[in-house]
């Protein structure tokens, strides 16, 4: 049981940290509820679609099928996650002024809901497949029972979904500037960590092997399989051992946000007054 219960939560958890992001980096957006909702879905079927053909896709690249697809997954989050903030900094003020009119909608809210929900979606169907997996394993290996099992993933689940509550929140009771501000910086870092996870998926398919070096070992000082790494992981993609590549990937990734969000915030400011 309490290894059902560990595994499940781990999972929830880094999936439930990017859905109460997105959901506090979308609020004031029509619809936003409608996105996630079919996002999340849509992440559950794919799970198990992914989690019933994972032999097959595995095959159907010379056994590299999964990290081609993991890969595939992740950069179009990262794109999605980017355009996004991207199109945040152009919006936030009139949000943010809408808002506090108790207004409702924003004309082009519905763009940048589309991307949220593919966003959300690949963060479940990602740690669903894995759950899957992973739950069939320790049932295959008969020393834990379906109750067990069932009881140990209830409070995993139960306990995941607290603690991304708490963070979605916490997020939510920031003044509406400082709360976009946040999570402009937050949904950036994500974005940054899913680049560089990208490219560990593709250096495990073989496909991209240069500057595989270890830029540094920090896992005698925070381990990323510790509750503190994997949750700092999730926020921020941080690595305890990251090769130079997935440096390179993370910053570019962040570098090209910040530039392309900083154009936009000009753009506005200009526009506006």
């Amino acid at each position: 049981m309490l290894a059902a219960l560990v595994i499940v939560f781990r999972e929830v958890l880094e999936a439930g940290l990017i859905v109460g992001i997105v959901l506090a980096a979308s609020r004031g957006i029509a619809g936003r509820s409608a996105a996630v909702g079919l996002g999340f879905a849509a992440g559950l079927a794919g799970s198990a679609v992914v989690a019933l053909f994972a032999a097959q896709i595995s095959n159907a690249f010379d056994g590299r099928g999964q990290e081609l697809l993991a890969a595939g997954v992740l950069l179009v989050a990262v794109v999605m996650l980017a355009w996004h903030v991207v199109w945040m900094a152009d919006h936030a003020r009139e949000i943010t002024a809408r808002l506090r009119m108790l207004g409702s909608e924003v004309v082009d809210g519905r763009k940048t809901l589309f991307a949220l929900g593919v966003a959300v979606a690949v963060a479940v169907m990602r740690e669903g497949s894995e759950l899957v997996l992973f739950m069939t394993g320790i049932l295959m290996q008969g020393k834990e029972g379906m109750t067990s099992v069932l009881l140990g993933s209830m409070g995993g689940l139960a306990l995941g979904a607290v603690v991304s509550a708490v963070l979605y929140f916490g997020l939510a009771s920031l003044p509406i500037s400082r709360m976009f501000s946040i999570t402009g910086i937050m949904v950036t870092l994500l974005a940054g960590g899913l680049a560089a996870e990208a490219v560990h998926q593709l250096s495990n398919a073989g496909l991209l092997n240069i500057l595989d070096g270890t830029l540094w070992n920090s896992s005698w000082l925070l381990s990323e399989g510790s509750w503190a790494g994997r949750v700092l992981h999730v926020l921020i993609g941080y690595r305890d051992h990251p090769s130079f590549m997935q440096a390179i990937a993370y910053v570019i990734t962040v570098a090209t946000i910040m530039m392309l969000s900083g154009v936009n915030r000009t753009a506005a400011a200009e526009r506006i007054g």
